[in-house]
């Protein structure tokens, strides 16, 4: 059986948090990732969904692929998005599902829940929370979610097979995971995974 070798949990999320802390506080600066409006048209996000968001809901995006492009979010439905960053992933769901509808980022940097959490405010969308939490952790009921999207997060967790078991154990039987994430296809050198630097986008 192999052991994966990781840097220290806590130390590796305090860098995670660090870096998207900048990313929160300072979206105008340059990064070794794309991000904000840019980003969102590379991964082609249909300009509808981005039509009615202010900027500060788009400029410290910072994801990977664009989960709504998998599948249809009905409205009234119940949606968790892990990892929710800024909420440009939460906010488009919050539209989606609508009044009648729930969608609850989870989140472990504060200035990110604060960011989305005042722009959540700013557009009226009370169907909409961000919590604080960590993806092994999810600070969720088991059986109720109806969907769960996430965004370039699950690769950044040291456990993803806890993940994994939160996905599955919040969902509601028949529920459904929109995943936009990086996929490794060949074995990643022990030096390489105790690089927190590489951890950390």
């Amino acid at each position: 059986m192999a052991i994966q070798v990781a840097p220290e949990i806590e130390t590796l999320r305090k860098e995670i948090q660090k870096k998207y802390t900048e990313v929160a506080s300072n979206p105008e600066l340059t990064f070794h990732f794309h991000h904000g409006l840019p980003l969102a048209k590379i991964l082609e996000y249909p300009e509808e969904l981005m039509a009615e968001l202010p900027p500060e809901a788009v400029e410290s995006f910072a994801g990977v692929g664009n989960p709504f492009s998998l599948g249809e979010i009905a409205p009234g439905e119940t949606v968790l998005d892990i990892g929710s960053g800024s909420g440009f992933d939460s906010m488009i769901a919050a539209k989606m599902v609508g009044p009648t509808g729930k969608v609850i980022g989870v989140d472990m940097t504060d200035a990110m829940l604060e960011k989305s959490r005042k722009t959540a405010k700013t557009l009226g969308l009370t169907q909409l929370e961000f919590k604080k939490g960590y993806a092994e952790e999810l600070p969720v009921p088991d059986r109720s979610v109806d969907v769960v999207i996430s965004n370039g997060v699950i690769n950044l967790t040291p456990d993803k097979s806890a993940s994994f078991n939160e996905v599955f154990r919040v969902l509601k039987p028949g529920g459904r995971l929109y995943l936009a994430d990086i996929v490794v296809y060949k074995p990643v050198p022990d030096a390489v995974k105790e690089d927190v630097d590489l951890w950390t986008a």
